[in-house]
């Protein structure tokens, strides 16, 4: 061995004793008669101190030639600190060395290997063996580790056995687009790597293993996103002979161990809430409850609705031109938010709003909000329309008080939705109640199991064609598809989906039946599923499960937005390895052995 010890573990109790250790060389300082050289590996960092009049010539010629990021070898006295560092688990002793070895020099790296580094994204990535010198990468990795030997022990108590998959599958045309591989020996056929473990975590419920997981490497061919890597990982788990309550009490219970073993924070129970509720409350299926500022809709036809105006009125009592609100009149859907707090709000401040919600990726035509002042007035952007009494009534609406501001989308409803989704977000941030400290985790359940498509004229599966209705509603496939429950829930922590599953189809006749609906022929069923529904022919159990995104759940704990900080070697948002410079040309000769002819 090349060391005794780690730079990071040597600490009072080690003085008087003769010590090696072996690292980096993060930063060295010559003061003339004192030279100090620290040293860095995984574990920390110690103080090599070299008292250069009363050291070897030797040695202190060896120090002085030490650059950044050498490897050296150091053996030497470990003796207290004169002046300590406080900052450092080592900070109390140094070591004076005897022996100096230079195992390998380093060029001067392109970006300095510090905790606050001068490299930007792109440099690091192409230098990552690099960056994960660096304390920040070193402990989300660690924190990963940890992540998955808690998985593994938590299901381990639970009989869980970890199985692996095959990665060379069939491909299949439901779902993102799969990666393929060319068959060398079967040419003209193709492999897909696994989207996920589906179909085959499956089939081990029909052959008797119960209880499955496994920590397993995925690939969709998508479009990128800072959540989102080609190639990923999931804790993909099902379970035999259960229904949904069961599904959602075990993972329930190891997110909650997850949090309580690497977090040491105790979660309570996590609420439920219909995807009905999510959509109508907060416009998406991942809603954040780390606040509230739930949805109001304004526009209905009740005698006290709040946008319900006369004409007469306004113009007897009011002076104010009696006419309705054009975009509020035309409008599908009035809805909005009541953010708390946020009356004083400037002019500029509501224009930076205003411009948000009406950038092309949230889409809406414009803003109107109302301000419920501190002296209990209230004015609004459309006070041309509306009379204060009319306003008091949007306040009781929104259970607003003084000091809040109402904010108010209007148009096609789905689109509506969504825009205000976004912008409830952005008050979140803008507000601060968007602590990555604090953590608000719940289910949402009960989704649609199919949705209609426009543009291919057929239903698709909202999950996947596997998942089961709900048993009361299965009648329904016949009548009103659109309004059939998915046996299904998603796991949702702070505004993200961490984890979503089902129970499962097992029974032959109702999962072609699904095929059916999905808009497959009988052979193309039979071709593409055939194996899975001639398992389902013997004696396949009830059977469920689910599967989390490792990647998301690390950087949720992480407190980190981007999930490619929490993996060793990831693609950029372009899909690209810089480091290993892949995807890559391949010569022409693979290309003839794989029976591959490229378009010119």
């Amino acid at each position: 061995m090349l060391r005794t010890h780690t730079c990071g573990e040597l600490r009072m109790a080690h003085v008087g004793q003769t010590v090696t250790i072996s690292g980096w060389v993060q930063g060295l300082r010559d003061k003339g008669s004192l030279l100090w050289i620290d040293l860095r590996d995984r574990y920390g960092i110690s103080q090599i101190t070299i008292e250069t009049e009363n050291s070897p010539k030797e040695l202190v010629d060896i120090a002085r030639t030490l650059g950044r990021e050498y490897v050296i070898s150091v053996t030497g006295n470990v003796a207290e600190r004169y002046s300590k560092n406080n900052k450092i688990p080592t900070g109390d002793i140094e070591i004076y060395p005897d022996k100096i070895t230079v195992l390998n020099s380093s060029v001067i790296p392109p970006f300095t290997i510090e905790d606050e580094t001068d490299g930007g994204d792109d440099i690091r990535m192409k230098y990552r063996y690099l960056d994960l010198r660096r304390n920040p990468v070193r402990k989300n990795l660690e924190l990963r580790h940890r992540m998955a030997i808690e998985t593994r022990n938590y299901l381990d108590k639970l009989n869980f056995l970890e199985v692996e998959t095959p990665v060379l599958i069939k491909s299949t045309p439901e779902g993102a687009r799969d990666f393929v591989v060319p068959s060398r020996m079967n040419q003209g056929e193709f492999y897909a790597l696994p989207q996920s473990p589906q179909t085959f975590k499956q089939l081990l419920m029909v052959g008797g293993f119960d209880r499955y997981y496994q920590i397993v490497k995925c690939f969709r061919d998508e479009d990128l996103r800072a959540d989102r890597q080609p190639e990923f990982t999931q804790i993909d788990c099902e379970m035999a002979f259960v229904e949904q309550e069961d599904i959602l009490n075990t993972f329930e219970g190891l997110v909650r161990h997850l949090f309580k073993i690497v977090k040491g924070i105790d979660i309570p129970p996590l609420t439920r809430m219909t995807y009905a509720d999510a959509m109508k409350y907060y416009g998406n299926d991942k809603p954040d409850i780390r606040f509230d500022m739930k949805f109001v809709e304004l526009k209905n036809t009740s005698q006290n609705s709040p946008l319900r105006v006369y004409p007469e009125h306004l113009s007897k009592e009011s002076g104010v031109r009696g006419e309705a609100f054009p975009i509020f009149d035309k409008a599908e859907l009035v809805i909005g938010i009541c953010a708390k707090g946020a009356a004083d709000y400037t002019r500029k401040q509501l224009d930076e709003l205003t411009e948000f919600v009406k950038r092309p990726q949230i889409g809406a035509s414009g803003l109107v909000y109302a301000r419920y002042n501190s002296d209990g007035t209230i004015k609004s952007s459309v006070d041309k329309f509306y009379n204060e009494a009319d306003l008091k009534k949007w306040a009781t609406a929104f259970n607003a008080q003084p000091g809040d501001l109402i904010l108010i989308l209007a148009g096609e409803k789905h689109k509506t939705r969504k825009a205000l989704s976004e912008l409830r977000l952005e008050m979140g941030t803008r507000l601060e109640l968007r602590d990555k400290n604090t953590y608000a985790c719940h289910w949402v359940i009960d989704f649609p199991l199919l949705e209609w498509n426009d543009e291919t004229q057929r239903w698709h599966a909202m999950h996947h064609p596997f998942t089961s209705p709900k048993p009361e509603d299965i009648e329904l496939l016949d009548i009103t598809p659109g309004t059939v429950r998915a046996n299904a829930y998603d796991m949702v922590i702070n505004g993200v989906e961490v984890g979503g599953g089902s129970i499962r189809i097992f029974n032959k006749q109702l999962q072609a039946r699904m095929f059916e609906l999905l808009g497959f022929t009988k052979e193309q069923a039979q071709a593409q599923f055939g194996f899975l529904m001639n398992a389902f022919e013997f004696g396949a159990p009830p059977h469920g499960g689910i599967a989390f995104g490792f990647d998301r759940l690390c950087s949720l704990f992480g407190g980190a937005d981007v999930i490619r900080d929490f993996i060793a070697f990831p693609k950029n948002n372009s899909g690209r390895d810089v480091m290993i410079d892949s995807p890559s040309v391949i010569s022409q000769e693979q290309l003839d052995e794989l029976g591959i002819v490229l378009k010119k």
